[in-house]
């Protein structure tokens, strides 16, 4: 028995290492912690940007896609600029995760100093203190009211709110409500249907597919729409073999 763990514990070591190193290039935006360097899928370690179809409250209690912006604000501060990212294993959706620079500056920090997302604690602390910078300054999502990117993924009516003190409760109760809304396509031609109730895997539906028009969409937070399938791949869904 020993032997065999021994045996495991070499394998696993062996895995991760396989998957550690660095890859350097103009990077691919999925969202604001998960991007594409060639072939390589990374989600940013340590930190929780909001999803691309969350929404968030401002300081005047109005909705924004904050999800969408968070992307866009990134893609700005890359401005096609080749990235240097440090990779340091792999999680359970066969991501890569690890960091990246680019001129010479943390792109994760970045993203947490600006509020366009948090610090990951039940993983990392090392973005904390980014984090409280945020907050006293009120920047990007702490302008106004949202839900922790980990809590909308899995939101219900005790799902807590974040935010500045400012937001009427009222407003704070109608983002719950609104959260569990029956999902539409945040932007443009986001017609991908993404199916997260499956045991195992998301599974995502493109249209013309054989289960595209019999997923309901009606109001659970196991149904989220995508703007492409390198998005829906990024959040850890699979295509639909039929």
């Amino acid at each position: 028995m020993q032997r065999w763990l021994a045996v495991a514990a070499l394998f696993l070591i062996s895995v991760h290492a396989a998957f550690a190193g660095q890859v350097r290039g103009v990077p691919q935006i999925v969202d604001a912690d998960t991007v594409y360097i060639g072939l390589t899928k990374i989600r940013f370690n340590g930190i929780d940007a909001p999803e691309t179809d969350q929404i968030c409250l401002d300081a005047a209690g109005k909705t924004w896609t904050c999800g969408i912006e968070a992307r866009e604000q990134l893609r700005s501060f890359s401005k096609d600029r080749t990235w240097s990212c440090e990779l340091t294993g792999t999680d359970v959706y066969r991501r890569s995760l690890g960091f990246c620079t680019v001129g010479g500056e943390n792109v994760s920090r970045w993203l947490v100093q600006n509020g366009w997302a948090l610090a990951f604690r039940r993983y990392s602390t090392e973005y904390v203190a980014d984090e409280d910078t945020a907050r006293e300054h009120q920047s990007g999502l702490w302008g106004g009211t949202f839900v922790a990117p980990w809590d909308w993924r899995h939101r219900n009516n005790s799902t807590v709110v974040l935010g500045a003190l400012a937001v009427p409760t009222t407003a704070q109760r109608a983002l719950v409500s609104n959260s569990l809304a029956a999902p539409t396509p945040p932007v443009g031609n986001c017609l991908i249907k993404g199916n997260l109730s499956s045991a195992t895997q998301c599974i995502y539906h493109v249209p013309g597919g054989r289960f595209y028009d019999r997923l309901s969409m009606q109001p659970r937070s196991s149904r989220r729409w995508f703007c492409s399938e390198a998005e829906a791949q990024a959040a850890g869904c699979r295509k639909s073999k039929l």
